[in-house]
This record gives structure tokens, sequence and C-alpha cells, in this order.
């Protein structure tokens, strides 16, 4: 059982930099993949970015690699997504989930604890 709370999400220019951040409840976090996704309107969820039980190994969607960066601290139950060199195509609700699975993964199917998101915009 864990609550998933993300913030850090607002208004930036094109080529800015933002840092979300989502916090956990729950005295098992370290047990849970985590991962970012975000959702455009009109447009289905999709994978961003996803980060293993230890944080050893983490793993990007190709448009957002090289410029993003997931990271976790587990004494702070608290995971983060970088984001550098912003596009306007980024623009979405970001949401961070948690799962079983020890390198997370790619579907929302393989989440089983969602945040209520946070709204990036990009402007050109």
């Amino acid at each position: 059982q864990v609550q998933l709370v993300e913030s850090g999400g607002g208004l930036v220019q094109a080529g800015g930099s933002l840092r979300l951040s989502c916090a956990a409840s729950g005295r098992t976090f370290s047990s849970y993949a985590m991962g970012w996704f975000r959702q455009a309107p009109g447009k289905e969820r999709e994978f961003v970015a996803a980060i293993s039980w230890s944080g050893g190994r983490t793993y990007y969607k190709d448009s957002v690699k090289g410029r993003s960066t997931i990271s976790r601290d587990n004494a702070k139950n608290t995971v983060y997504l970088q984001m550098n060199s912003l596009k306007p195509e980024d623009t979405a609700v970001y949401y961070c989930a948690a799962s079983r699975v020890y390198n997370g993964g790619y579907s929302i199917s393989d989440y089983a604890y969602w945040g209520q998101g946070t709204q990036v915009t990009v402007s050109s």
C-alpha cells in the first residue's frame, strides 16, 4: 500500500528545466520500482522513465533519454525526475507510479499505485 504525491510542475520556456518530485508514504517504499508517465490532452498515457528497487538501473523513453534523469532517495521515500532542455512536446500531466516488478515496466498495467499528477507546460 503506497500513497504518492507529485510536485514540481509548472510553466517553463523551451530549453528550460524542471525537477519533479514524488513523495511516497509507506514503510515498504524500497520494495517498489518507480516510474514516471505523462499524458497530454487527447493522447494516451505514455511511459517516460523507470528506476529499479535499488536505484541501480534506469530506463527512459527514447525522446527524453539524454536530457532527463530519474533518481530515488529511499531514505526520504522520494523519487525525482530531472528534465532539461524541455520542448513544447513535453507538455503533459506527469504521474509517478509504483510497481512490484523489480525494474518497473513500460506499461501502465505494470503499476499498482498512482499519484494525482502534476502539470508541466513548456512554451515556445
